[in-house]
């Protein structure tokens, strides 16, 4: 083995006396490596379970008392991929190779732009008066750039075929290999024999095609990668764990147990899941529950890892430490979610499996049947070759991916950044969508509501007062300030803070703390923060407000024949007025991470195509588990990356256009899969019939190319729909 390493310390046993391993793994390249490494380990003594997940790369392997993890490592180096212990360490790998695949595809472009100057000019020649030693000549200078070009850039291809026959197995990548070393080859012999066709081109631009759709699928993954490498950070490294004394030792949050007692200062996050023992604050569960607003502690009160303490210090008696806090949870949650994904790609893989040995097994035939037709070896051969390349998946690989650069690049245009290509065909036959609210269908920044008749002087003073306050309601009132916060400022811990200004005492805090009362005219939802000058007081009202179009696109989408649904972390009183103001009759709130997914596999359960929309960390599983999902781009990091896609601005119009485009790419992706399919049913009989040369295969392929990519640039068209609202570009949505 290449590392030394001690995989049994990477080993965790569950109460099923089971065995459980995660690792990662290099060299996967294509979506038949899923079925292969799962199939491999499985035929392990002992393993009962191997789970590969395909964006992440992370193996999970369960075993009982026969097998060992070692077994696993060298099952898999056998079957040519490194395994690694899973802790995030595939960043540098993989951004190798990245670079990797991009210097393959500059060299495939270079090379493919100089070829085609000189094959233009062949075939321009060969209509006019161009001689075979000038033919010849250009010929060989294609073969100078081609050989070594495709014997570098083609590599990803070249390496995944030798893996794939060396385990008696055939990919996609191996028709693709044959096809272009025979190409090549005869090309070469064609040359040598002074013949009018090579096929050095033909060759060179299939790799270039084909390495672009590859290097965008794996940057695609490695961001997703980048993004949700380590969830658990939210709770922090360390923790202030308290010892027999009371004395704070710092310790790693890992090694926090049930009935540890730690120490969590003011403006830090909470390292386990625990019940508050002393101490008064508040504490921001925005990302772990949803909930914006602040919540007022006290003690007997829960909290969770991950949360952000607010201005008192805190005394927590761990209930849940290690791997098993919320976040933990959030994070297996995600992982199951995510590896549910999986059967598109099994899918595809099983196509692969069908594909690829017919196109050998037609190539061959058609060559054999040519012999014993009584054709000779250089005739039966150049049928072959131009069954193979007439035959090669570039059509079929393009029909799709076209479609979805095409798409996405309008979806671009409208402010959505798109992490998942399969996205267009999942999102297509949605019936349901799904809305978190905090921060979704409400904007992420409180709104502050002034009363009639403050004093603008009033309201100036308590912003640059606010800007003292740990308080997260106070960061409400500080984009009020005109000028410094003031000086020496007094923080009274739970209740507000103080200071002098010009004689007078200034306080802004709680309503007891200002001495101030409720005002009638305040809305009932509104969080209150008071501010008090001397004889005069103020009570300022802070609540969310909803997105501008977050009306128009709800009534839109129930036009378009959506179900509409609310799933919240936030308090159902909360969340019954937004649903009321726009017009949702299925709200339900105070829902946990897992209350979600259940909700969304019941409707899943009734065949509802569900899409969801939500930005928070506890939303990140549930959009992980619908069928497809969206985040808005002020979202946590971890849920940006796991759902499909990321909208950019204050206007939720994105949503609608998300809709639109991914049912018109879904149509257009049947119309080119179905384009390519019957040039298959056309091509092959008269490539088999011996009336296709390699060059003409060559252009027939490259045609069909031509036409699939043609009908895909119909998905940037915009039809708009009456009564639909649309951002036109970046600037106005992030405007």
């Amino acid at each position: 083995m290449s590392e030394a390493v001690d995989y049994s310390l990477f080993v965790m046993r569950d109460g099923d006396g089971l065995s459980h391993m995660s690792l990662a793994i290099d060299g996967i390249d294509c979506a038949a490596c899923i079925g292969e490494i799962e199939d491999g380990v499985k035929s392990l003594p002992g393993v009962v379970r191997a789970r590969l997940n395909y964006t992440t790369h992370r193996l999970t392997v369960a075993w009982g008392d026969e097998g060992t993890p070692t077994q696993v490592v060298q099952r898999l180096e056998q079957l040519g991929y490194r395994a690694h212990p899973f802790a995030g360490r595939v960043e540098d790998e993989e951004a190798r190779r990245a670079h990797w695949l991009l210097r393959c595809l500059g060299v495939s472009g270079f090379a493919a732009m100089n070829i085609m100057l000189l094959s233009v000019s062949v075939w321009s020649g060969k209509v006019s008066d161009i001689t075979p030693e000038t033919r010849d000549f250009f010929h060989w200078i294609s073969a100078l750039i081609a050989l070594p070009a495709a014997a570098y850039a083609g590599l990803p291809f070249y390496q995944s075929a030798y893996r794939a026959l060396r385990n008696g197995s055939v990919n996609m990548d191996v028709p693709i290999t044959i096809g272009i070393m025979l190409a090549l080859g005869m090309s070469v012999v064609e040359t040598a024999l002074s013949q009018s066709d090579a096929y050095f081109d033909s060759a060179v631009m299939l790799l270039f095609f084909l390495l672009a759709g590859r290097y965008f699928d794996h940057e695609a993954r490695r961001r997703t990668r980048a993004l949700a490498g380590n969830i658990a950070a939210l709770r922090g490294e360390m923790a202030q764990r308290l010892d027999a004394q009371g004395t704070p030792i710092l310790v790693p949050v890992q090694a926090l147990q049930p009935g540890d007692t730690i120490l969590v200062a003011p403006g830090g996050r909470i390292g386990a899941d625990g019940v508050v023992l002393s101490g008064r604050s508040s504490v921001d569960e925005s990302l772990v529950t949803g909930e914006t607003l602040a919540r007022p502690l006290h003690a007997g009160e829960s909290v969770y890892a991950g949360s952000l303490n607010g201005e008192g210090a805190l005394h927590v008696r761990v209930t849940a430490g290690g791997e098993n806090t919320l976040v933990d949870d959030v994070q297996r949650l995600l992982d199951g979610a995510l590896a549910e994904k999986g059967a598109y790609v099994r899918l595809a893989d099983r196509v692969s499996r069908y594909y690829s040995p017919m196109v050998h097994f037609t190539a061959l035939c058609s060559a054999i049947g040519w012999l014993l037709y009584g054709a000779g070896w250089h005739q039966s051969i150049l049928i072959a070759v131009a069954v193979l390349i007439i035959t090669c998946p570039c059509a079929l690989a393009l029909a799709v991916p076209t479609v979805q650069v095409t798409a996405m690049g309008r979806m671009f245009r409208s402010g959505l950044l798109v992490n998942a290509g399969d996205v267009l065909e999942r999102l297509a036959p949605v019936d349901t969508v799904v809305f978190d609210k905090t921060g979704t269908l409400t904007l992420p920044e409180p709104s502050l509501r002034v009363p009639a008749g403050a004093l603008a002087a009033d309201v100036e003073l308590a912003g640059r007062l606010a800007l003292s306050s740990h308080h997260p309601l106070a960061r409400a009132v500080t984009h009020k300030a005109k000028g410094g916060p003031l000086e020496q400022v007094t923080e009274t811990p739970g209740a507000g803070v103080s200071a002098i200004y010009e004689g007078e005492e200034v306080r802004l805090g709680s309503l007891s703390f200002c001495d101030a009362r409720l005002p009638e005219d305040m809305p009932p939802t509104a969080s209150l923060i008071a501010f008090r000058r001397g004889d005069r007081a103020i009570v300022l009202g802070v609540e969310q407000a909803l997105r501008p179009d977050a009306r128009a696109v709800v009534d839109t989408l129930k036009a378009r024949g959506l179900d509409i649904w609310i799933l919240s972390g936030d308090r159902p009183e909360a969340v019954a007025p937004v649903a009321q103001v726009l017009g949702i009759a299925n709200a339900v709130g105070g829902l946990k991470p897992a209350d979600k997914i259940a909700m969304l596999e019941s409707m899943k359960g009734e065949g509802h195509g569900v899409f969801m929309v939500g930005d928070g960390l506890n939303d990140a599983p549930a959009l992980a588990a619908a069928t497809a999902s969206l985040s808005p781009a002020t979202g946590a990091a971890v849920t940006q990356a796991h759902a499909d896609a990321v909208f950019l601005g204050r206007n939720l119009a994105p949503v609608l256009e998300m809709v639109d485009v991914s049912r018109r790419a879904a149509h257009l992706m049947r119309q080119n899969l179905t384009l390519a399919i019957l040039y298959n049913v056309i091509a092959v009989p008269l490539a088999v019939a011996g009336l296709v040369t390699p060059l003409v295969a060559a252009l027939a392929m490259s045609g069909s190319s031509i036409i699939v990519t043609v009908n895909a640039l119909r998905a940037a068209r915009r039809g708009r729909k009456d009564g639909a609202p649309v951002v036109t570009g970046l600037k106005e949505a992030v405007a």
